[in-house]
């Protein structure tokens, strides 16, 4: 098991797809696409009351064995105490003090509904043990997650995905064997919502979950999954809404996603890595890191991308079913 999870912890950190070729793209990497927060964190937490008196404190900590607690207001958060907090209060030497004189205010949280690759990406950025979990619609508190959560929780969906590719063994090939025609192809739709990021990554999991059942290639399906994610998260965070169409052929997989947004003015510029007109209020909900176009750019073997200012954007990419899958990783 150990070297399982010192795999995970090597490919999930950092996370960004790397310049390296699209064989590259493993497992893990496909899989922290897909799961919420909220289906990784630890619920059970340990917390801390604004009146609780640091002399308090110090026991809860040594008797749970802890390095700090998040600070509740009846379900609210409103901060976080730490061991270096106790520590300045030891040599502040003030024995009255509460949770509230020491504890941290302005306190960095994530959303339960936010994808766990937020997370990762979080973590990763500022070195931190731990997040505290919220809720998005209340600040309720309702966990925290660490990457031991992340590790975890992989763990569990790699398991499940073995299993899913037990039952679902036959190949695409044969669905088109079957029909006679001059041409066939298999295409389904998703209505993408904008603003709606309750529901971000619904479509992309579907197309995923579609292509698995198909039997396409677990290599390609990674990329699939990787850059429809991206796709529709453009459209959930910069439009109003669009649609995620899907069409399989026995030689190639087509996904155009189309918009009805306020499109770019300058696709070069939104290729930069790096580069995102997301508002703060975005960047605050965990989204617009501006990696989006550049990692479907990576993981596709063609895209093309059309965008008029004031009506909209058509983005098209495609995967070769024929072409070199490099090998398979776990």
């Amino acid at each position: 098991m150990k070297p399982v999870v010192d795999y995970i912890r090597k490919v999930c950190l950092p996370v960004m797809i790397s310049n390296k070729s699209k064989t590259e793209i493993t497992r893990v990497q496909e899989l922290v696409y897909e799961p919420k927060i909220k289906d990784a964190l630890t619920h059970d937490v340990i917390t801390a009351e604004p009146d609780t008196l640091m002399s308090e404190l110090r026991e809860i900590l040594r008797a749970n064995r802890i390095f700090g607690a998040p600070v509740i207001n009846g379900e609210k958060l409103v901060g976080i105490i730490s061991v270096e907090d106790l520590v300045n209060w030891l040599a502040a030497g003030s024995p009255k003090f509460s949770v509230k004189d020491m504890m941290t205010e302005n306190v960095q949280t994530l959303y339960s509904d936010e994808p766990l690759i937020h997370a990762v990406s979080k973590l990763e950025q500022t070195g931190f043990s731990s997040f505290p979990i919220i809720e998005r619609q209340n600040d309720k508190l309702v966990g925290v997650i660490t990457k031991s959560n992340i590790i975890e929780r992989l763990l569990r969906e790699m398991e499940i995905g073995y299993r899913e590719e037990e039952i679902h063994h036959y190949r695409a090939s044969h669905i088109f064997e079957d029909v006679i025609a001059d041409e066939v192809a298999l295409k389904f739709c998703s209505i993408v919502k904008g603003q709606d990021f309750h529901s971000a990554g619904t479509a992309s999991s579907g197309v995923k979950k579609t292509l698995q059942r198909l039997g396409i290639h677990p290599h390609i399906i990674r990329r699939a999954a990787i850059a429809s994610y991206e796709a529709e998260m453009n459209v959930v965070i910069y439009t109003n809404g669009g649609e995620m169409s899907v069409e399989v052929q026995p030689n190639i997989i087509t996904i155009d996603i189309t918009d009805s947004g306020p499109g770019m003015p300058d696709i070069e510029k939104a290729m930069e890595p790096g580069y995102s007109t997301a508002t703060e209020k975005i960047r605050e909900l965990g989204f617009g890191a501006g990696m989006g176009l550049v990692n479907i750019q990576k993981c596709s073997d063609m895209m093309d991308l059309q965008s008029t200012v004031g009506e909209g954007t058509h983005l098209r990419i495609s995967f070769d079913l024929n072409g070199n899958q490099g090998e398979e990783k776990k």
